[in-house]
């Protein structure tokens, strides 16, 4: 392989990169990574659809009521303990079902109440965490899924070669190797982006979410150990 044709297969590369070619298309460019693509794709989708529903998930999970916990107080001093109960059931947020379990164990010891409202803690933040074990899979395997998609087009682009023997190369025989190792690889990575940081910005939003627990539990327990 001479000097020109280096030249020519880097300028072919660069019109992949930069989408200089006036005849390509971003389509047309992922159909040249083959059959890896398709699974990039799927991933994409998912990663996606995980990111904005948790987003939605999360931006309900943080709304709350500044007077909740007032009146779930006043309701409690004055022993009206169904009105609490049913506002806790009108709440529809983690911090509402955690008191709710607290206050179906009023009267039994502390020790009691406060694992109650753990267990529900718990099962809330497992709720809120949902799909992002996908994510953080989709996160690391795509990449990986578009290197094996470039070392597919890198034996396609020799394998050329070596049905050519001592023959001239044509560049036009190494398009093809060349386009699925660029493709996938950029295909791997940009699923590979979305998915990452999109896990990392959701963790930040579950961990706000379970410090407002945290918050709320303990102003809860407070509530209940003060002097009547």
């Amino acid at each position: 392989m001479n000097l020109l044709s280096l030249l020519q297969a880097s300028q072919v590369v660069t019109e992949v990169a930069t989408g200089s070619s006036e005849t390509q298309t971003y389509w047309d460019l992922a159909l040249k990574g083959g059959l890896t693509m398709i699974p990039l794709a799927i991933m994409l989708v998912i990663a996606v659809y995980i990111i904005i529903e948790r987003i939605v998930v999360l931006g309900k999970a943080s709304k709350e009521d500044i007077s909740f916990m007032n009146r779930i107080k006043d309701y409690i001093f004055e022993g009206k303990i169904d009105s609490a109960l049913n506002l806790c059931k009108q709440t529809n947020n983690p911090s509402a079902r955690m008191v709710e379990k607290g206050i179906s164990r009023l009267g039994r010891p502390m020790s009691d109440v406060l694992v109650a409202i753990e267990n529900v803690g718990s099962i809330e933040v497992g709720k809120l965490e949902k799909g992002l074990g996908i994510l953080a899979t989709v996160s690391g395997g795509a990449p990986m899924l578009g290197f094996f998609g470039t070392v597919i087009g890198m034996v396609e682009a020799f394998y050329k070669m070596a049905e050519k023997g001592s023959n001239i190369i044509e560049i036009a025989d190494l398009a093809g190797g060349i386009y699925t190792a660029m493709v996938t690889t950029i295909g791997g990575l940009f699923v590979g982006i979305i998915a990452y940081f999109g896990y990392n910005y959701l963790v930040s939003r579950v961990n706000k979410v379970m410090h407002n627990l945290e918050s709320r539990n303990m102003e809860f327990l407070d509530m209940l150990n003060e002097p009547a």
